[in-house]
């Protein structure tokens, strides 16, 4: 069967054997919205819960909007322009709402990326900055969560009078959704939050994994230093495989999140009867896969379905390389994936992106991983632990290789957008 993965910003039509195919695993199908517009500003003024942004926005004398960087593909021109208008109409002038784009440890937006992503109108008409995570001096110290995390988040938010977040919810592999709370942290937090939040102690947990909330020690963490810095209102959508809208949800922070994780839930779990021998995937195309660190979230989306010993051949870009110097520097280091988890589970050890590696040896314990991808060289690629094909159809050839001629082929075309899960009775989401 021809397939067509996600792959950069082209998508890539790869050949899967018949005879081994046991599934494709794709969205289900959602209407999307005939005026998504229209819809962002009913939500405005009829929220999930809690009262109209408008109503909150009165007699306050700055705003803060957070809104995702570069690696996620929220429609900014569909949700903000409502969410602006709202916001002057309510008496705050444009000069005092700030768009803080909640990098985390990412690179810092460029001005072309800021008016690709934001669009030329918001980035011309409000002054628009990148959160900066490794900056002390930009956080404020808001002690420390239940659990003892210290709460440092950007400051230009903490002290905004009225505060907002955008996003898109969409599977993440260790908060379970993305959205909501996530904007907060890790998203404007400071790097000695995120050593926590991303710590071995909440990722090996293993509620910290896709799909997954309730009993999630990174959701529940990033909620609790969320509801300490202050969120008066977000406004948060879903979207289909062509990325269409089809959801628009606001209102109070975790209610109208959990509103849209289930209406997302409905549209990304999908199910095979029992685990395969063989998955192929991808990392979702631009601009998801425009690094090998954002590619691990592909490998680790698709374990459920996996059979211990198991080969994943995935396709991402990659047009970026590798990933931060952190990140490439502690890779190209690690040689004993058991040495390199017994190494950060130490007292005062950390590295910053160590936690991304720590989720591609998941995948690298439950099975052995074969990577196409023009950005990088094949010995990039085995620098990065995993091995090189040419080409999707050697990847499957090599894997079919491995486990037999009557191997079972699984394809997540759009890698961890979708939830794939084994099929548990009558529990059609696992």
């Amino acid at each position: 069967m021809n397939l067509t993965l996600d792959y950069h910003m082209t998508g890539l039509e790869v050949r899967v054997p018949d005879e081994n195919l046991a599934a494709v695993l794709n969205m289900r199908e959602t209407p999307p919205l005939d005026d998504p517009v229209a819809e962002t500003r009913e939500a405005l003024r009829r929220p999930v819960a809690g009262p109209p942004l408008e109503e909150l926005a009165r007699e306050r004398r700055s705003a803060c909007v957070v809104v995702s960087d570069i690696t996620r593909p929220v429609p900014h021109d569909i949700i903000l322009p409502p969410l602006l208008e709202c916001l002057e109409r309510s008496g705050i002038m444009p000069e005092d709402i700030t768009i803080l784009v909640a990098t985390g440890l990412h690179a810092p937006m460029s001005e072309d990326q800021l008016r690709e992503t934001l669009t030329d109108n918001v980035v011309d008409r409000y002054p628009v900055i990148n959160h900066v995570a490794r900056n002390s001096e930009e956080q404020a110290d808001l002690g420390t969560t239940s659990t003892g995390i210290p709460i440092r988040v950007d400051r230009r938010y903490v002290e905004s009078d009225l505060k907002v977040l955008t996003g898109l919810i969409e599977a993440h592999f260790m908060a379970g959704y993305s959205g909501g709370r996530k904007l907060v942290a890790p998203g404007l937090v400071g790097v000695e939050t995120i050593e926590h939040l991303h710590g071995p102690k909440i990722l090996e947990h293993p509620n910290a994994t896709t799909g997954v909330l309730d009993g999630n020690p990174l959701h529940e963490a990033a909620l609790e230093i969320a509801r300490r810095a202050g969120v008066d209102f977000i406004l948060n959508v879903s979207m289909d495989e062509d990325r269409r809208v089809t959801g628009v949800f606001a209102g109070e922070l975790d209610r109208a999140h959990r509103y849209g994780v289930g209406h997302v839930d409905g549209m990304v779990v999908a199910t095979v009867e029992e685990p395969v021998d063989i998955v192929v995937t991808s990392s979702a195309g631009y601009p998801l896969d425009t690094t090998f660190y954002q590619a691990v979230k592909g490998m680790v989306g698709v374990l459920d379905i996996l059979k211990e010993g198991g080969s994943i051949v995935i396709a991402a870009g990659c047009a970026d390389g590798i990933g931060s110097a952190e990140f490439e520097g502690l890779l190209r280091k690690t040689t004993d994936i058991d040495a390199f988890i017994e190494c950060i589970q130490q007292p005062g050890v950390f590295t910053i992106d160590q936690w991304e590696i720590e989720e591609l040896v998941k995948a690298l314990k439950k099975g052995k991983v074969y990577l196409y991808t023009d950005g990088l060289s094949d010995d990039d690629v085995r620098a990065c632990l995993v091995e090189p094909v040419s080409s999707v159809e050697v990847g499957i050839a090599r894997a079919i290789g491995r486990h037999g001629t009557g191997a079972t082929i699984a394809v997540v075309p759009r890698g961890p957008y979708v939830i794939p899960r084994v099929r548990r009775g009558q529990d059609a989401a696992g």
